[in-house]
């Protein structure tokens, strides 16, 4: 007799019916619980905001360099020295990075001919949108100066190669 009484008992989750497997599984904890972007903390560094702000910039038709007349000649005479750093994509960007906004300064030179109001406005909202897709920040304010007009029969201001 002892026998069929140990049969009829349930001995573990595959004899249970579904709902009291649902039951079980729902009585158990989560490892760790609650939402994963709770657990731990993101910083940004000003630098990584920068960057995204000076390429955003760069793509908008009408910007023809980034940053003063003095930063970009010093920038063309690294670029040229050997074992110098790679052309700076943050010349003419300065971000200020807090843990959920961010403000940027731009400083670019506009092409001959364009409308300042609206390339500043194009390179607004593409920092804009680069920036918070990227990164999540808030962008609050995104000042823009510029510093220069190229005109069509001017070279760029880089110096000439002494190097031979």
């Amino acid at each position: 007799m002892s026998d069929t009484t140990q049969r009829n008992r349930p001995d573990g989750p595959e004899t249970e019916q579904p709902d009291q497997q649902q039951m079980r599984k729902a009585a158990v904890p989560k490892r760790g619980g609650g939402d994963p972007s709770t657990r731990g903390r993101t910083t940004i560094a000003d630098g990584v905001v920068e960057k995204i702000a000076g390429l955003a910039a760069r793509d908008v038709l009408g910007v023809h360099a980034m940053g003063s007349g003095i930063s970009r000649t010093f920038g063309a005479v690294r670029d040229r020295v050997p074992g110098g750093s790679a052309k700076s994509v943050t010349r003419g960007v300065k971000a200020e990075v807090g843990e959920v906004q961010t403000a940027l300064d731009l400083e670019i030179v506009v092409d001959y001919g364009v409308s300042i109001a609206d390339v500043a406005r194009d390179v607004r909202e593409n920092v804009i949108a680069a920036v918070e897709r990227m990164t999540g920040l808030e962008v609050v304010e995104v000042n823009i100066a510029v510093s220069d007009v190229k005109l069509p029969e001017e070279e760029d201001e880089e110096p000439e190669n002494r190097l031979q």
